[in-house]
């Protein structure tokens, strides 16, 4: 079956049926060369400068040599390899996303996390690019249950040579050129640009090199002069006019104190063990090895207050700038990580597995989250009177600034229960005095009495409209006054549901008497029976 791969190019899936290298039995057999025995500055020019030439094995050799001999060293590298694997990560559909985009995310998403068992393995080999400039991930397809499912196989740099124009890698095969690294089958992560465009000379490893070297020099210079001061000096006195054979004997005695604790002489000589007082101590080669660590510390965190804990005599503020260059840095890595992870494995498996993937341009792309979650607490006191000043906010924003995952369809949902609705009161005995808010219906009582009971020769339109009037007259105010106190609760709660509107409503009314608002009632059907009595009376 032909596919099209992440360059455009028709590819045949039978060539994905065996990793690349299989039969290239002289890489299998390849051994990484020390060149640690006489590392001189003119041996660390001579690598380098070959690199720049295009022969890189030296360099990536020497590389090897630095992570596996210097410890600080290695304890400052595994930090920035390790720092990604503390990051949350997903697979995103493109922009404007189909329903079938986004179904494809999630399938690919769903292969990484359940299907790939060594992912996070893949991510720490992806980050040997840091030091070596690249780092080649051979990847072997395997068709588990219908699916291709890919196994990861870190190669050694060693494997890989430059072409004729130092601008592209090759599997070292035994040819002039080498092999093009077989398109699908290769994570390649090349961590920065090629600086002026050679490969050669993006390793971080070539800014290392020289601390490590100057280190290396302190410490053999160090344990010399441990060798000759660190011990007590014995000395040994002898008679005056002491033969050759005596003074040998006495030089013999001093030796094998020196060595076994124990020793004899001839009587009359002495030995005094004694203290040297040199104006040396080994500091200046330890204040070499510390500017060493330091500026190691530097070029690959961008600082050394997470190498050593001391005090800097500035308050917190050092301590958070140190700590923003580093997560600088962690977002730079994941940024270009997520970039090679998706143009190597994510869409190989989309298109592979069959999954509607337009090309590269709509491929979907994996994403580190380096996002830091917001204050919780301010948050949730800024969002509401942000709605209430008219703010448009999206839910999807605050989910990402809160950290937290918005729930998919049918899943359960957290949530508070509401407080339970007041009470209503018990209205009050007769003999009590009314509630304030019952004052408002006393008008509109009045009114209604006094229209009924107008004179029985006043005709009943003229009875019916002057009873309205009545009404209408002395309900006005207290209706003006309800549906502004309405108006004003909708307003300072915009998003208020149908159910709160009421639970509110009965909060602000529901201590209005039963009663009066019966007797109310009771009056209005009254005048509506005289409206219609007015109406027959006029029609006939």
């Amino acid at each position: 079956m032909s596919i099209i791969d992440q360059h455009g190019h028709p590819i045949s899936t039978r060539t994905l049926a065996e990793p690349q290298t299989a039969r290239l039995v002289h890489l299998q057999r390849w051994t990484v060369a020390s060149h640690m025995a006489g590392l001189t500055p003119a041996r660390i020019a001579q690598c380098l400068a070959a690199a720049d030439q295009g022969n890189i094995l030296g360099q990536h050799e020497l590389f090897d040599d630095m992570f596996e001999r210097d410890a600080h060293l290695r304890c400052e590298y595994e930090k920035r390899r390790g720092a990604l694997l503390g990051l949350e990560w997903s697979v995103e559909p493109p922009t404007s996303p189909s329903a079938k985009e986004k179904k494809a995310a999630a399938a690919i998403e769903d292969i990484l996390r359940n299907a790939v068992d060594d992912f996070e393995d893949l991510i720490l080999a992806m980050m040997d690019g840091v030091g070596h400039g690249f780092a080649p991930i051979e990847l072997e397809w395997q068709r588990i249950e219908g699916m291709w499912i890919p196994r990861f196989h870190p190669r050694p740099q060693g494997w890989f040579k430059m072409d004729m124009n130092r601008r592209e890698l090759r599997l070292n095969d035994g040819s002039a050129d080498g092999a093009v690294p077989l398109s699908m089958g290769w994570v390649m992560h090349q961590h920065v640009k090629a600086k002026t465009g050679y490969l050669g000379r993006i390793g971080l490893g070539r800014v290392l090199v020289w601390p490590f070297l100057y280190k290396m020099y302190s410490l053999g210079d160090m344990a010399e002069y441990l060798s000759t001061y660190g011990l007590p000096m014995i000395v040994g006195k002898y008679m005056p006019g002491a033969g050759d054979e005596e003074k040998a004997s006495l030089m013999r005695a001093v030796t094998a104190l020196g060595r076994d604790a124990r020793a004899i002489m001839p009587d009359g000589m002495s030995m005094e063990v004694q203290k040297v007082i040199a104006s040396g101590d080994g500091t200046p080669h330890l204040s070499m090895m510390s500017w060493a660590d330091g500026a190691q510390s530097k070029a690959l965190l961008g600082q050394v207050l997470s190498a050593e804990a001391k005090a800097t005599g500035m308050g917190s503020g050092v301590a958070d700038l140190h700590q923003l260059v580093r997560r600088d840095i962690l977002k730079a890595d994941a940024r270009q990580v997520a970039g090679t992870l998706t143009r190597d494995l994510v869409y190989p498996l989309a298109v592979l597995n069959g999954l509607p993937v337009q090309g590269m341009l709509r491929c979907p792309r994996f994403r580190f989250e380096t996002g830091e979650a917001a204050d919780l607490k301010l948050l949730a006191e800024a969002l509401p009177a942000l709605a209430k000043g008219g703010a448009r906010i999206p839910l999807s924003w605050v989910h990402e600034k809160s950290g937290i995952p918005e729930a998919d369809d049918g899943e359960e949902v957290f949530q508070v229960e509401a407080p339970p609705a007041p009470a209503a009161p018990v209205p009050p005995a007769p003999s009590e005095p009314q509630p304030a808010a019952a004052a408002s219906y006393r008008p509109l009582a009045r009114a209604a009495l006094a229209a009924l009971s107008l004179p029985a020769r006043t005709a009943p339109a003229d009875v019916v409209d002057h009873q309205l009037a009545a009404l209408s007259a002395s309900a006005q105010p207290e209706v003006d006054a309800w549906l502004a106190a309405i108006e004003r609760m909708l307003a300072d709660n915009p998003t208020a549901t149908a159910v709160d509107v009421q639970e509110r409503l009965l909060g602000m009314f529901g201590d209005l008497p039963i009663e009066q608002l019966a007797d109310v009632m009771a009056m209005g059907f009254a005048a509506a029976e005289l409206a219609g009595m007015a109406d027959v009376h006029d029609g006939r």
